[in-house]
């Protein structure tokens, strides 16, 4: 229809999304076997929700307004349990979220170029900057629980220099890609002899609204004239508006006095704090 010139109104119930329909089958014990292909709605023009609470759409069930009436009480003792209809509701107001933010990001993408860009902080973005040097997985599972606290998508980027020892390396990285997927995070790989440029261009590209990178990192994390990576990000992220959230390295320490402890967890704490903008 759509190639014949033909516009399409539809509807589609939240369930029968193929990316969906798994979790709804685990939630609900109904089996889902009408699927529609995700691509199908993100082809959209336009997506409009039909929302209704579980009671009202219970209500329109015990009128006979949604199926025929020998119908009814298995439905309602079923699939359209409230505790289910809850469940779908939400499903439905994130996917309808996350498509209407992946609609602004294209837009401001269309609109303002990487050199100039434009910030719009519709929601909480975190992007952690990771290297294969150790340490990087505690640096990984705290920028996880800040995205978890503020309830933000999380990005991890590896950026590679041309110069830069990979055979070494691919074991830590892979461990990192691993425990990036187990985070239910995404994972970018980048090769840029500019790290800290690659980083905030990714940011600014992305619409990150704050970026995790660790107070230490790898020895090639420098730029030639000798000035720190982590500098330089603070710097042109901060000229962006991103704030920066400068993570304390943590090492295993031998047996500590109470007052080494104490100290270890002042700086901790010093380094969570974001840097000024």
């Amino acid at each position: 229809m759509l190639g014949a010139g033909i516009d399409v109104v539809t509807t589609v119930n939240i369930q029968h999304l193929e990316s969906i329909a798994d979790e709804v089958e685990h939630m609900t014990g109904a089996k889902v076997r009408e699927r529609v292909p995700d691509w199908v709605v993100h082809k959209a023009d336009q997506i409009e929700l039909a929302d209704s609470s579980p009671e009202q759409l219970r209500r329109r069930m015990l009128h006979g307004n949604i199926y025929q009436k020998e119908k009814i009480s298995q439905a309602l003792t079923h699939f359209f349990q409230t505790d289910n209809l809850i469940a779908l509701r939400e499903l439905a107001l994130r996917f309808v979220a996350d498509e209407s933010d992946e609609e602004l990001l294209e837009h401001l993408r269309r609109r303002h170029p990487v050199s100039s860009p434009v910030l719009w902080e519709t929601t909480e973005r975190i992007m952690v900057a990771v290297t294969a040097a150790p340490g990087n997985d505690v640096l990984l599972r705290r920028a996880a629980r800040i995205a978890l606290r503020v309830r933000g998508e999380l990005d991890v980027v590896h950026v590679t220099v041309s110069d830069a020892t990979l055979p070494g390396h691919a074991k830590p990285v892979d461990r990192l890609r691993e425990l990036t997927a187990a985070l239910g995070a995404r994972w970018h790989q980048i090769q840029d002899d500019d790290p800290a440029e690659a980083i905030v261009s990714f940011a600014r590209e992305h619409q990150i609204t704050q970026i995790v990178i660790g107070s230490i990192q790898h020895s090639w994390w420098h730029l030639p004239g000798g000035g720190p990576i982590v500098r330089q990000v603070i710097h042109e992220a901060g000229a962006s508006g991103i704030d920066v959230h400068l993570i304390a390295r943590r090492e295993p320490a031998p047996a500590e006095t109470s007052g080494s402890s104490a100290g270890r967890a002042a700086t901790e704490r010093t380094g969570e704090q974001p840097a000024p903008r």
